[in-house]
């Protein structure tokens, strides 16, 4: 089963939230259903700027419990390595699930007919 290891901010960059799951858009979606849940409103955490994918839960594990060891600097750090601009990386994610579950568009019977005559 897929694990991600996240890194979660608010608009400020004043905070950088170390996180592990095992569905990176309903985590997502619960910090903005629950946007006060570890901070006051002016420190919202929404914005997605760093993720791993790691397919061993327990290797996930390690993963996480290292990074959440990091200082400021190293997080900073291991973000710029792949997201230079902290570009809230959301967005990517929300367009991506949500390929994958648009139903596939079958040509109609007509349609089909139209492309078999000869």
């Amino acid at each position: 089963m897929k694990r991600y290891i996240y890194i979660i901010t608010d608009r400020n960059r004043n905070n950088l939230h170390v996180g592990l799951c095992s569905d990176l858009v309903k985590t997502l979606q619960f910090y903005h259903q629950m946007p006060t849940l570890f901070f006051d409103s002016s420190k919202q955490l929404n914005r997605l700027v760093y993720f791993e994918e790691i397919n061993n839960e327990d290797q996930a594990m390690e993963r996480f419990k290292f990074v959440s060891t990091f200082t400021r600097p190293q997080k900073e750090k291991m973000i710029r390595s792949v997201n230079p601009d902290w570009v809230d990386l959301t967005i990517g994610l929300n367009f991506e699930s949500s390929m994958r579950t648009r139903p596939v568009l079958r040509p109609s019977v007509s349609a089909a007919r139209k492309l078999v005559t000869f």
